[in-house]
């Protein structure tokens, strides 16, 4: 059996090129996104900022700390408070008696230049006491590296999958139709004496052996682009400016047994096909396909088709804002892909049928294409998950964010926005109705077992809230909000207008407060709202702006700028607030699909070439027939296109149920209906494709002279 292993990939290696390489760039892939993912595990130990010269911290309480059910037991969670608690007046003086203080105005905390312990003794449990690297925690927004390496787990983690998802595929389609066009070699292997067997062994064999050489060679690629893939995110503002790879092991052992895993796994399908070969049928078959698809293959795409549709349907019946959440639409269409390119043989058919081509030549095209199912289907499935993968993730972060967008600015009737971090709240402005607000948050514990954090804001004047603001309100009033009232969304768990709710509010104090108006979900940006004197910790950080009619607009923006903010139109600050889809997003989503087109031109190259080294005979019959070899070539072209054109249709069909889905989440969820495609990557894409597939479908036939003059 070795020997026949040995000459057969001697004799295949040009048919195995394209899985070779797939599983190579594939290992290299995972090998340094693993890198990556392992280099999150080192974040470096930042220095203190806010106090680097002070020994010791002082701070307030920054977390809310409550008990939830856990079964028959209790625990106790925490979540960060929005406006950490100051430290009192009464401390600051036993503090000061210790040792030098050092203050940057905030309240919240203060440096002590002075023994460890002692500040403990004085401070007791009245506040935390931070020294070394703990220190930190005062800092602005402590939680940024940490926000940043989710994004870089959260990218590389989807890429990984994307990766492994695509090249099983590829790898699987490869194998199945190299099987297909070895139906000659197997049948006289069986006629020889082989058994179904050993003919599984035979391509289970090879694919080990490609899996073993490839994965070596994929390992050496990861390790040379680990550190380009670190430098790309540190570039590209995924990652922070320190992030870097280290020389972690695990990374190359998991990438070089996934692949080797892959190769098996890819074609471990293919291999059961070939041990079902018979010398009669093998030899009957040679040169023509028949019969349909394997009712396997047809019950599997089924259930894959029907478990796709039915999480989408599901999911927009029970939580539709789940729908818009990137971790869903992510991963969701990856079902409705795998089920219509396993049913691709099925459906190559009636797809072609919807293309029609003029003259003979159009005629011959169609013909040859419905013919060889197989090869067509392996040309158009990776088309189809370039384009589905494209239309679905690319599409669906760009409606979200389109939505969002218009939502926040269908949300206010302000002609001005005026936004900064440290706002004064202005004096009356003649021909201006002012709203302030800040940005807060409040807690609630849902049935005893979960904390849960809402954004919110705090509103100084309700009544001008009221006038300007275009909440979509599903019941209540906003005129009702005072300072023993709330204003929530549907997503809480009570939410009946009039209910009394037991909240802790941004500094940690616990309230209970009358529910006065209830808003609709829409895409996750409708908060609570509270007055601001239930905050008084909360920074003014916007104003909303509507000018009265006859209103000196130049007096009232001079006015403005006095807050110390930045004064934009309505709409300049949604534009700036709510972008199309943010860079770091939009890279992320651009290296998925990079992936995907990477591997499918490596897919349509491979199959073309391995088709076009078995359509000799049929290439000799259509020059006899009198075609000119510019005929012929224009014949093969045609196939391919074809093909790309029956895989656009396809990834075209899954990507519009997908955005249905979404859009009819939005719609479910109060929130603006829009679609929003790049047409730009899609149409780079399907160029992209088609150039591959006429290139390498043409490429046999201007290579093969005596078979075409």
């Amino acid at each position: 059996m070795l020997i026949v292993v040995l000459a057969s990939l001697r004799a295949r290696w040009t048919g195995l090129l394209g899985s070779f390489t797939a599983l190579a760039l594939g290992v290299g892939l995972l090998a340094a996104m693993c890198v990556g993912l392992a280099a999150t595990a080192d974040a470096p130990v930042r220095a203190a900022e806010r106090f680097a010269g002070a020994p010791v911290v002082v701070m307030g309480t920054d977390t809310l700390t409550v008990e939830v059910e856990r079964g028959p037991t209790t625990a106790r969670i925490s979540q960060r408070l929005a406006h950490p608690q100051p430290v009192d007046i009464e401390l600051l003086r036993g503090l000061r008696a210790l040792g030098p203080l050092a203050t940057d105005g905030g309240p919240d905390a203060v440096g002590v230049t002075a023994d460890p312990e002692a500040v403990r003794a004085v401070v007791g449990d009245r506040a935390q006491v931070l020294t070394g690297d703990e220190r930190r925690r005062a800092d602005p927004r402590p939680e940024r590296d940490a926000e940043a390496l989710m994004t870089v787990i959260s990218l590389l983690g989807t890429a990984c999958g994307v990766t492994a998802f695509v090249a099983v595929f590829v790898v699987a389609s490869t194998f199945a139709f190299a099987v297909a066009l070895r139906r000659r070699e197997f049948g006289l292997l069986r006629t020889a004496g082989a058994t179904p067997r050993q003919l599984r062994v035979l391509v289970l064999t090879e694919a080990a052996a490609v899996g073993v050489i490839a994965s070596a060679a994929g390992c050496a690629l990861g390790a040379w682009g680990a550190p380009l893939l670190a430098r790309l995110l540190v570039d590209g503002g995924i990652a922070p400016a320190w992030f870097t790879v280290g020389d972690h092991a695990w990374p190359f052992h998991a990438a070089f047994w996934t692949g080797l895993v892959v190769a098996c796994a890819g074609a471990w399908t293919a291999s059961r096909r070939a041990g079902r070969t018979g010398p009669a049928e093998a030899l009957r078959e040679a040169d023509a396909e028949s019969g349909g698809s394997p009712l396997g293959r047809r019950l599997l795409g089924g259930a894959l088709l029907l478990a796709g549709a039915g999480l989408l349907v599901w999911t927009l019946a029970t939580d539709p804002a789940d729908l818009l959440k990137r971790k869903t639409y992510t991963t969701v269409p990856m079902v409705l892909i795998t089920a219509v390119a396993v049913l691709s043989p099925v459906l190559v058919g009636p797809t072609a049928r919807l293309m029609r081509l003029p003259g003979a030549a159009g005629l011959l095209i169609r013909a040859n294409v419905r013919a060889a199912r197989r090869r067509t289907a392996a040309v158009a499935a990776p088309v189809l998950v370039t384009v589905a993968m494209a239309g679905s993730l690319m599409g669906s972060a760009a409606t979200v964010t389109a939505a969002k967008g218009a939502e926040a600015r269908g949300q206010t009737s302000a002609d001005l926005v005026v936004t900064g971090a440290e706002l004064t709240a202005p004096g009356p402005i003649p021909g201006a109705l002012v709203s302030a607000s800040a940005t807060t948050a409040v807690f609630v514990r849902e049935d005893r077992t979960a904390l849960v954090r809402s954004e919110a804001r705090a509103v100084t004047d309700p009544a001008a809230l009221a006038t300007i603001a275009r909440l979509p309100v599903v019941a209540g009033d906003l005129r009702d909000l005072d300072n023993r009232s709330i204003v929530v969304n549907e997503e809480w768990a009570e939410h009946r207008v009039g209910a009394a709710v037991d909240v802790w509010l941004g500094d940690g104090r616990p309230v209970t407060l009358r529910i006065a108006a209830v808003l609709a979900a829409g895409t996750g940006g409708n908060g609570a709202y509270v007055t601001a004197a239930n905050v008084p910790a909360a920074q003014l950080d916007r104003l909303d702006v509507r000018l009265a009619g006859g209103a000196d607009r130049s007096a009232v923006t001079a006015a403005l700028r006095a807050t110390g903010g930045e004064v934009r139109t309505a709409d300049a600050w949604a534009a700036a607030t709510h972008p199309r889809t943010g860079p770091q997003i939009r890279l992320g989503l651009l290296v998925v699909l990079g992936i995907a087109l990477v591997y499918t031109a490596i897919a349509l190259a491979g199959t073309l070439v391995m088709a076009g080294s078995a359509r000799a005979g049929e290439l000799r019959a259509l020059r006899l027939t009198g075609a000119t070899r510019a005929q012929i070539v224009a014949v093969a072209a045609g196939e391919s296109l074809l093909a790309v054109g029956i895989g656009v249709l396809l990834g075209a069909a899954v990507t519009a149920v997908n955005l249905a889905c979404l859009l009819a989440a939005l719609a479910a969820l109060s929130a603006p209906v829009t679609a929003d495609l790049p047409w730009t990557v899609l149409g780079a894409s399907v160029a992209g494709c088609a150039l591959i597939a006429v290139a390498a479908g043409i490429a046999p036939v201007l290579t093969g002279r005596r078979a075409v003059r």
